[in-house]
C-alpha cells in the first residue's frame, strides 16, 4: 500500500470544536480474526543495555537501570538548525543489537524514555535492511531534551532512500505493493553533554514499534466484555480553552490534543508540573500545566505538539513508562482498563462518523478511560468547550472503525490515511502491562 505522508503523526493535527454526549449498545462477533500485523521490543534492562555496542556510554544498574556517558567517545560541534548556534559537545553512542521483526513491516515508530537536563540532550537513529537485502541510511528520528534552552527538540525532514521516508516522527515503507519491506532494523542512541560538565542525559529505555497494517477502510468490530462498566478516574482538561495561548506552540490550544491527552494521563498516576516549571505561563490561564506540556512536546522542524515519542518522552520525565505502539482492537484496549491503566488514541473521522463529536478532524487524540455497561467507549475528549464537558461516551462500533482504518474518505470523496490504531500506553515504571499480541518483551 502507498502510505500518505497525512498517515504520520496524525496526532498533530488541529482538533475543532466541543462535544456533546452520545451512547448506545453494539452487538459483537465472539471471534475476531485480525490480518494486521505488530510487534513492539524494548532495551531497558542491565543486560539488554550490556548487549549493544557502546562507544563511550556506559549501563547502570540499579532497580531502573540506565544508559549514560562513562569516558566521552569525543567531542563534536552541532549547528542547531532553528537558531543557527554553534556548539560543541561532548558525546557517547550506544548501538543496539539487531532486531528481527519477524515480518516484512511497513512502518516503525521509534520511542524513548530518558532524562536530558540543562546542558545535555540525546539523538535517537534508526538502520535496518529490506527484504530484499539492502540497508536503510542511519535515519534520524528525533533529537530530544526535556527543555528548550540548549537546543530545539525536533524531527528532521527530507530523510530518504528509494523505499522509504521519514515523515516526522514515522518510519514509512513507500509503497509496500511493491514488495520491499524492513525484515530488522537497530536503533542507535547518541548521548551529548556540555564538555567538562557533571550532568549527562539517562536513558531508561529505547524501543519501537513495527507493524504491516493492510490497507482498510473498515475493520471487524471486537468481541468486547473485558473491562464492561469499567470507568478510570482520569483528569479532565479542555484544549480548547487555551485557544490563542503561545501561538508559538503549534498555534495555541486549539491545537494542542495530544499533550492535553498526555498530561491527563500523567496527572492520573499522581504527577504534574511544579510551580517553578510554571513559572513562565500567564498567571491568568486556567490548567497552565496543559501550556507546559505544550511546550514540553513541541516540535521545531514539524512545528506542531503532535510528536507522539515527543509526548510519551514528556511523559516519562515525571518517573512514568511511555511507548508508542499500535492495538489491534478495542478487546486489547479494555485489558488495559482493566488493569486501571488510561490508553491514549489517535483518529480522523468526519462529523457523521463518530455520533456526538459535532466536530470533523484530520487526526485528532483523546482518552479512553473506560467502557460502558454496554461496551460503549468513554473517553476524555479534549476538543471540548470547557473542563466540564471533556467526558463523551461513542459508539464502540463506529469508534473501532475510525481509529483502527488506515484509509478513510474526505468530505469531498477524496482519500486520506488513518493511524491504523496508534496508541500511547503511559503507566509506572512498577506497573505491569497487559499481554497483547505483539508484546514481546513488556
Amino acid at each position: 500500500m502507498a502510505r500518505l505522508p497525512a498517515l504520520a503523526s496524525l496526532a498533530a493535527f488541529a482538533c475543532l470544536s466541543a462535544l456533546a454526549p452520545a451512547s448506545a449498545a453494539a452487538a459483537h462477533p465472539a471471534t475476531v480474526q485480525h490480518d494486521e500485523q505488530i510487534t513492539f521490543h524494548r532495551w531497558q534492562s542491565f543486560p539488554q543495555w550490556r548487549s549493544g555496542d557502546s562507544r563511550g556510554a556506559v549501563a547502570v544498574p540499579g532497580q531502573r537501570p540506565f544508559l549514560t556517558i562513562g569516558r566521552p567517545a569525543g567531542t563534536t560541534d552541532f549547528t542547531d538548525p532553528h537558531t543557527g548556534t554553534t556548539r560543541t559537545w561532548e558525546y557517547a553512542t550506544w548501538t543496539s543489537p539487531v532486531e528481527n521483526i519477524g515480518f516484512g513491516a511497513g512502518e516503525l515508530v521509534a520511542s524513548w524514555n530518558a532524562d536530558a537536563p540543562a546542558g545535555t540532550w540525546i539523538q535517537v537513529e534508526m538502520q535496518g535492511s529490506y527484504t530484499n537485502g539492502e540497508r536503510t541510511p542511519w535515519y534520524v528520528m528525533g533529537r530530544w531534551a526535556e527543555g528548550d534552552q540548549d537546543i530545539k527538540r525536533s524531527s528532521l525532514d527530507g530523510q530518504g532512500d528509494p523505499y522509504s521516508t521519514i515523515w516526522t516522527d514515522t518510519f514509512s515503507i513507500d509503497d509496500v505493493s511493491k514488495g520491499v519491506l524492513l525484515r530488522d532494523y537497530q536503533l542507535r542512541l547518541t548521548l551529548y553533554r556540555a564538555p567538562g560538565s557533571h550532568a549527562a542525559p539517562r536513558v531508561f529505555q529505547a524501543g519501537a514499534m513495527a507493524s504491516n497494517v493492510p490497507d482498510r477502510f473498515t475493520v471487524t468490530p471486537s468481541a468486547g466484555h473485558i473491562a464492561w462498566g469499567r470507568e478510570l478516574n482520569v483528569p479532565r482538561y479542555s484544549q480548547n480553552i487555551h485557544s490563542g495561548q503561545y501561538p508559538e506552540y503549534d498555534g495555541g490550544g486549539e491545537a494542542w490534543c495530544s499533550p492535553t491527552s498526555t498530561e491527563m494521563v500523567v496527572e492520573y498516576w499522581g504527577h504534574r508540573p511544579t510551580p517553578a516549571d510554571l513559572a513562565w505561563v500567564d498567571p491568568s490561564y486556567a490548567d497552565p500545566q496543559v501550556d507546559q506540556a505544550a511546550r514540553q512536546t513541541y516540535d521545531y522542524e514539524y512545528e506542531g505538539a503532535g510528536n507522539w515519542p515527543f509526548n510519551t518522552a514528556y511523559a516519562a520525565t515525571y518517573g512514568l513508562t511511555g511507548i508508542v505502539t499500535r492495538l489491534h482492537s478495542l478487546d486489547e484496549a479494555e485489558r488495559f482498563i482493566a488493569a486501571g491503566i488510561p490508553v491514549v488514541t489517535s483518529q480522523s473521522f468526519l462529523a457523521s462518523e463518530l455520533s456526538g463529536a459535532n466536530y470533523s478532524t484530520s487526526g485528532h487524540l483523546f482518552v479512553i478511560v473506560g467502557f460502558t455497561a454496554t461496551g460503549d467507549v468513554i473517553v476524555n475528549d479534549p476538543a471540548s468547550s470547557s473542563d466540564d464537558v471533556v467526558r463523551n461516551v461513542y459508539k464502540r462500533t463506529e469508534f473501532e472503525q475510525v481509529w483502527l482504518r488506515t484509509k478513510r474518505h474526505r468530505a469531498d470523496g477524496s482519500v486520506a490515511g488513518g493511524s491504523g490504531g496508534v496508541a500511547y500506553i503511559i503507566a509506572p515504571v512498577w506497573k505491569p502491562l497487559p499481554r497483547v499480541a505483539g508484546s514481546d518483551n513488556w
